[in-house]
């Protein structure tokens, strides 16, 4: 491995699952700049988040930290000031880190080892959307419901294309303003998109890229009678069963999520070329991932909060054609796993750094010299009544509550995940083994208990905030004008010829 520490660029997506990607076999979505990345690099086919909703899945990102461990448990809880990230950390390493877009910080840090945030984010920092446990059955009215399906379709503009427009051209001004800039140091450039999350909305020039018959519809639904009590709860919590969803609404939604698929790659396309314009592409490590996946009307279910494959699988690639040969990886992972793996690629070590991780480096998976197969996950959110968690090693996954019946899958064999084998009597041994690891690994109970407690504190903190004058924690980015474009504090030929790259040669 090359001794210069390399640049850092990770483009995050939010709510793609991998099997709508052409990288991993999908025949329909086309992502050209994303399919020219995976050439070189290496790709991780049974990559996974660790939670899937938004902002326990981003900290677990950003942390290393499960979100027992970290206590960001939902999409409005806390993300402690005093947890490190892998951008204190990078930083600490002599990094300039920079984020732009969204990581749905809840909170007052709204840095989080962060020296710059080139733009505010598309979610709130409030506790506004906390979940209550202790009343399963009360739906809150600021959830998803099906309005992005019935509702999907063409647009003109939407805020999500507001924000990401925004979000890419910053982090493309970002690297032309690093490559011009008399700070040499190595950057850790975060962009951060919101496609292709709900709502299903896209521009013409983006749907019109596929026709409608062309769109692959879901496999069957599973019979109601059949479905586990958690998807039962997502169902209600979505209100998914509110009104009926019709072939042409589910096709609709299916095209407008392709297109968002293409405008994402498209934006991939601006920041790699950016990259190349300015001369730091062979220096600079690329990271490409999505917090979470998107069901899209498999298994009749929409979004994600479930450890089915469609919504707990992310797209993994990594390409740095300069110090790894590209390969694909066939053992699981999953996001717990970046901050030691970033850490390792920036020079540094986690234990001589003091870092606590549930994570363990990717660097033998890049190096190709094997690796963990293995992922712990923790669902503590929306429709959930009792803390989920899971294990995923092998071919096989095991989902437990304690609230509900155990599922096991063997996704050799059953990738749809459509035969649970926890009640078969063959598989009993294989369900204790896996029970009793999860009995060492969690105090469950202690954990519902903890997890109903910050819901309590939070909800009356938001109660009470929200009376009287508010003080939004909502991040401001700030941009000194007075040191933007053409001012007179610096002579104008100086300042031309230090906005100007590649620099002018001097007459000889």
């Amino acid at each position: 491995m090359a001794d210069k520490q390399p640049n850092i660029l990770i483009v995050m997506v939010d709510q793609l699952a991998p099997a709508f990607l052409p990288i991993h076999g999908h025949r329909v979505v086309k992502a050209p700049n994303l399919e020219a990345l995976a050439r070189n690099g290496i790709v991780f086919d049974s990559a996974y988040c660790n939670s899937p909703l938004c902002s326990p899945s981003r900290a677990v990102f950003m942390t290393g930290r499960l979100p027992s461990h970290s206590g960001v448990y939902d999409n409005a809880a806390e993300f402690r000031a005093d947890i490190p990230t892998y951008a204190h950390y990078l930083r600490n390493l002599g990094y300039r880190t920079i984020l732009s877009g969204k990581m749905h910080f809840c909170g007052p840090d709204q840095l989080h080892g962060f020296e710059e945030r080139l733009t505010t984010d598309i979610y709130p920092a409030d506790y506004g959307w906390t979940p209550d446990w202790d009343h399963p059955h009360e739906r809150p009215d600021w959830y998803h419901n099906m309005s992005s399906v019935t509702q999907a379709g063409l647009c003109v503009r939407t805020n999500q294309l507001d924000f990401d427009d925004e979000v890419v051209f910053t982090a493309e001004r970002a690297l032309y303003e690093i490559v011009r800039s008399s700070d040499k140091r190595p950057f850790l450039l975060v962009a951060s998109l919101t496609h292709p999350h709900d709502p299903f909305a896209i521009p013409e020039r983006y749907w019109s890229l596929y026709r409608d018959e062309d769109i692959d519809m879901p496999g069957p639904p599973v019979a109601r009678e059949n479905y586990d009590p958690h998807s039962l709860r997502l169902r209600h919590v979505c209100a998914m069963d509110a009104q009926e969803i019709t072939d042409d609404q589910i096709r609709a939604a299916r095209h407008a999520y392709y297109g968002a698929i293409s405008y994402v790659d498209d934006n991939l396309g601006r920041l790699m070329e950016a990259l190349r314009a300015t001369g730091l592409a062979s220096d600079t490590i690329v990271v490409f991932l999505s917090d979470h996946g998107e069901m899209l009307g498999e298994r009749g279910l929409w979004f994600k909060m479930n450890f089915f494959e469609g919504g707990a699988r992310v797209p993994l690639v990594i390409a740095a054609p300069q110090r790894f040969a590209p390969r694909r990886v066939a053992a699981s992972v999953s996001l717990v796993d970046l901050l030691p793996t970033l850490v390792d690629l920036a020079g540094g070590d986690c234990p001589a750094l003091g870092a606590s991780t549930d994570g363990r480096s990717l660097l033998p998976h890049l190096e190709g010299a094997g690796g963990h197969d293995e992922v712990i996950g923790e669902y503590l959110a929306e429709g959930a009544i009792a803390p989920i968690v899971m294990i995923r090693r092998g071919s096989w996954k095991f989902i437990h509550s304690a609230a509900d019946p155990d599922q096991l899958y063997d996704l050799s064999s059953d990738p749809g995940e459509r035969d649970n084998l926890a009640a078969r009597s063959e598989h009993a041994e294989r369900v204790a083994q896996f029970r009793a690891e999860i009995a060492k690994r969690w105090d469950l109970a202690a954990l519902d208990a903890e997890v109903r407690e910050s819901q309590h504190r939070r909800r009356i903190v938001d109660a009470a905030l929200t009376k009287g004058e508010a003080h939004s924690w909502d991040f401001q980015p700030y941009r000194d004008a007075a040191r933007t474009y053409m001012r007179n504090t610096i002579p104008l030929d100086d300042l031309e010829a230090m906005s100007r790259f590649p620099p002018v040669a001097a007459p000889e």
